[in-house]
């Protein structure tokens, strides 16, 4: 299990502090030092089954520096994933990555569900 994020943020903190007291053993990646490629996001996105915009990290300084609010609509997905692999920061975070399914964002009742329900 692949658990990308953010040492700074304390979303990410969280979560990784959830996977620890749950016994989740995991490969801890840092997404500014090692970024998404552009073929993981492709990937990730289509295992993800969630609308591409999830992906960003939409309160973000550099989403919000780059405008990409009132931009994503005009992009296409190509274009959004192209974009998304030029930074890590613009990547919504943390992110879990298994060979069956990608999570986006912490939120525990879906992390225990998805996560507790695989370790059973």
């Amino acid at each position: 299990m692949l658990f990308v994020c953010y040492p700074k943020c304390t979303t990410c903190q969280k979560a990784g502090k959830w996977l620890e007291a749950n016994g989740i053993e995991y490969t801890k990646r840092h997404i500014a030092e090692e970024k998404p490629t552009y073929d993981e996001l492709k990937k990730w996105y289509e295992m993800s089954g969630l609308p591409l915009k999830k992906f960003f990290n939409t309160s973000g300084m550099l989403y919000k520096e780059m405008k990409l609010k009132d931009r994503l609509s005009e992009m296409s997905e190509e274009e959004q994933l192209q974009l998304l692999s030029t930074n890590g920061m613009l990547v919504k975070r943390p992110l879990i990555v298994t060979d069956e399914l990608v999570l986006v964002g912490f939120k525990e009742a879906d992390w225990k569900e998805k996560l507790m329900g695989e370790q059973a």
